[in-house]
Order: structure tokens, then C-alpha cells, then sequence
């Protein structure tokens, strides 16, 4: 059936179109121009239902790939084998596909109904005319968006079947939206879990981030490990599941329900900090040991070499991977705070990625025995040093060691980081002070270390 939705119509009136929004408009009425039909497709038209904004516009029309690129002259043919052309528009990307399953003499509706029957999830497989403000909805998305459900379309099994990655955008889809899954739905997902190892590990990584970042990342992991698939994508994770702590420190329980708790505190998180909230304690689950405790002995040190592992198979920018290992790596040293020398808390204050450091602390002691503490401290200490005290300009370099009769070599770096230690220290406050410093601790004619 067609139905005229008024508030859709309303939501494309003139007067609050985006640039991005009139300039999709533009590819339909062009499209439409050389005798096509051409409608808005997916997610915008979801968000629009939903009175959001939508960040991107996807299109379907009965025109083929050729000629879809033959009407626009910047194209990118990404899945033209597909019936998926990129059409780059007023700079803006599009994509623009083919129909799928409609035979050429097909009336409009029953392209439309045709090609929503092999999308993913009822709330994105509508249709919409922008010139009249049609919806075109067959398989009940509207009611599911009333009632905030995800449901597959028509079978999931077959769903799933045409693309595995679609079991985690359910779960993303959930979590950023504030909805529920279909019952039907999810045991679908469960039984097909391990399918979801198929999907390329580029996305997988996307939209296991997406759901790290989402306003409800916990609850998305609990669904993960509900439907199994965190046992199939993140093992490592799910191996937290029943791994006990020292009670005395982790009253809350065991090392998963400490990383959901954590999860759950998170307001904002940088993708690094997120995917560090997730895998600090990834290293715990095999070092577990009991002594006169239970004890992690290394556990972020294993853990570095898990978040590689992780990165690898989900092959992670580079970046990225390198700031979750120092994340990782150093979380524990917020341990060792109140008994730092100034020169050494002030080296640790001056850490490229302290911010999300104290972040990732604060969180896992709301996550544990939530005592702030050690991070009002260091918060505090971050407001009491100034840039230049954190930082000072150097007393000493190199050329002033030479000068003073000391042999080029590695020796070098050891004084100067020792003068550099007591200037922090506020003993060696001049040039001078630090020369005759030097005399006295390190004689010209001692052999390197």
C-alpha cells in the first residue's frame, strides 16, 4: 500500500531543508528528468519518521548503473556489479542503486516492494517521495518504529543469510536508537552467530566501535554476549565472564561486570578511550592466579599483547592501535601516584594522552571501589603546575656538555635527564647551578653507564 505520511512531507518542506537534503533531492528530480523513477530509500527516511536529522541519503531507482552514471559526471562505481553507484554531488556522496528484484515492465510500487524485501531491518525499508511526501512502507516499519522494535525483514534467516554483518547492526541499531530486539529476531541471531566471522573485519570493527560509542555500550555488550556473537567476534572478551577479583578491591564482582559497569560511565569517550574502557583488563582472564590474594601478576602487559592480537584480525588504523596499547599499558600506574617523586609526577602529568589516562582511571574506580582520590589529586596537581612548570626550557644541551668537556655518546641523554630531574625538583633553578651540578654528579672521567 502507499501512504501519504504528512510528516514526512512536512520534514522536507523547503523552508528545513539541509545542503545535504536538497542536493539528494537534486539527484532524484534529475534522475526522474530522464524518465526514471527515483525515491528516497533506508535510514533517511527512518530519521526523518523519527523527527532526526539524517546524516547521509540513499537512493533506489530503475535506472542501471551505466546510466546512472552517465547522468552524473562524478561517480564512483562501488558496487556496480551490485546495482550500487556513488554519485558525488555539490561535494556531498550518494549512493545511488538499482532496484533489486523487479522485472523491467514493474510498476512503481512494486519496485519498491520488491527491492525492501531484501533490506536488512523493517525501520529502514521504506520508501519516500520527496516531491509528494509519500512513504511507502510494506512490511510494517512504521508500526515498529512506533513501537521501537528491531525486526528483520520478512525472514531473518534469509536476512542474515544475504549479509552477516547485519547480526551486529541489529545490535548497533538497538543501541543507538533506544530500541528493543524482536524476539523472533534474535534467536535468529543467535543460532547464525557464528556467521557473523564472515563479515569482512573492517566493518566489523566499524560497528563494533559504533556500539562502543553509542549513548548504551553496555547494554550493547550484553547483547553481544546474549546472542553469542561476543564469544565468535571478541573471545577474549567474553572470557572476562565469571573471572573473580580481590573483593577488597573489586567489591563489585568479576572483571565482566567491571568493564560493563565502566562502560556504562562513559559519557563522550574518544574511540580510543572506548576501546580501551573495553580491553584494560583483557590481560586479567590469564593471568589469574591465587596466592595470598587473587592476583593479575603483568595483566596489562599481557594485555597489550591481546589488544594487538584484536588489532590485527580486525586490522585497526595503526594510530588507533598504538594509543590503545599505551591505554592499556599504563592504567595501572595510577596505583603508584601518592608515592611519586615531583620529578616523576610531573613526567606522567606531561604524557601525550594523560586527559584520557585520568579518564580511564576515573572510570575504573567508579567501576570498582569508587574512590576518587587518586584522581582529584592528580586533577589538582594538573591545575597547581603550570605549562612552564611541566615543561620547562631546558638548562642544559648537549653542545653546553661538550663544552664542559664531556665526550659525545649515550651518557648524554642519562646527565641531561638527570638535570632535567632536578629542575623539576626545584633544585637547579639557573644554567649555572645545573653546570656546577653536573660537575659534582657526573666527573668528566667516569666511564659511560
Amino acid at each position: 500500500m502507499t501512504l501519504l505520511d504528512r510528516t514526512f512531507k512536512r520534514q522536507l518542506g523547503k523552508d528545513m531543508r539541509s545542503v545535504l537534503e536538497t542536493s539528494a533531492i537534486e539527484i532524484i528530480m534529475r534522475l526522474r528528468g530522464a524518465g526514471h523513477l527515483a525515491f528516497f530509500v533506508g535510514g533517511c527516511v527512518r530519521d526523518r519518521l523519527l523527527g532526526l536529522e539524517p546524516h547521509d541519503y540513499d537512493i533506489v531507482t530503475d535506472a542501471m548503473p551505466p546510466e546512472i552514471q552517465r547522468l552524473f559526471p562524478h561517480t564512483i562505481p562501488i558496487g556496480a556489479a551490485f546495482g550500487t553507484v556513488l554519485v558525488v554531488h555539490h561535494d556531498y556522496q550518494y549512493h545511488v542503486s538499482t532496484f533489486r528484484g523487479a522485472t523491467p515492465d514493474s510498476r512503481a510500487e512494486e519496485f519498491i516492494r520488491s527491492d525492501v524485501a531484501h533490506r536488512d531491518f523493517t525501520i529502514n525499508a521504506m520508501a519516500a517521495d520527496p516531491e509528494s511526501g509519500a512513504v511507502y512502507d510494506f512490511v510494517n516499519g512504521r508500526s515498529d518504529l512506533e513501537h521501537k522494535l528491531i525486526r528483520a525483514v520478512l525472514s531473518p534467516d534469509a536476512r542474515f543469510m544475504e549479509d552477516p554483518l547485519r547480526l551486529l547492526r541489529a545490535i548497533r541499531f538497538v543501541v543507538q536508537l533506544g530500541f528493543t530486539l524482536d524476539p523472533e529476531t534474535e534467536i535468529v541471531m543467535t543460532r547464525r552467530a557464528s556467521d557473523a566471522a564472515q563479515a569482512s573485519p573492517e566493518r566489523i570493527h566499524q560497528e563494533l566501535l559504533a556500539i562502543l560509542l553509542s549513548p548504551s555500550p553496555a547494554l550493547g555488550f550484553r547483547l553481544l554476549r546474549r546472542t553469542a556473537l561476543l564469544h565468535v567476534l571478541l573471545p577474549e572478551v567474553a572470557a572476562m565472564d565469571g573471572v573473580a577479583q580481590p573483593p577488597e578491591f573489586h567489591p563489585e564482582g568479576d572483571v565482566w561486570t567491571h568493564t560493563l559497569l565502566m562502560l556504562e560511565q562513559m559519557h563522550s569517550p574518544s574511540p580510543e578511550l572506548a576501546l580501551s574502557v573495553l580491553l584494560h583488563d583483557v590481560g586479567k582472564p590469564p593471568t589469574y592466579r591465587v596466592a595470598d590474594r587473587i592476583r593479575f601478576d603483568r595483566h596489562p602487559q599481557a594485555g597489550v599483547q591481546i589488544v594487538q592480537g584484536i588489532a590485527r584480525r580486525y586490522r585497526w588504523p595503526r594510530a588507533q592501535l598504538e594509543r590503545v596499547c599505551v591505554l592499556v599499558q599504563d592504567h595501572l600506574i595510577f596505583m603508584n601516584v601518592p608515592a611519586m617523586r615531583r620529578s616523576t609526577l610531573v613526567r606522567w602529568l606531561r604524557k601525550p594522552h594523560f586527559p584520557e589516562l585520568l579518564e580511564l582511571h576515573r572510570l575504573d574506580c567508579l567501576g570498582s571501589h569508587r574512590s576518587l582520590t587518586t584522581y582529584e589529586f592528580c586533577r589538582a596537581q594538573l591545575a597547581d603546575f603550570t605549562p612552564e612548570q611541566r615543561r620547562p626550557a631546558r638548562l642544559l644541551t648537549g653542545d653546553d656538555l661538550k663544552a664542559l668537556g664531556y665526550p659525545t655518546g649515550p651518557r648524554y641523554k642519562e646527565i641531561l635527564s638527570a638535570v632535567e630531574d632536578a629542575q623539576l625538583e626545584g633544585v637547579l633553578r639557573s644554567i649555572e647551578e645545573a653546570k656546577t651540578w653536573v660537575r659534582q654528579h657526573f666527573p668528566a672521567s667516569e666511564p659511560p653507564t
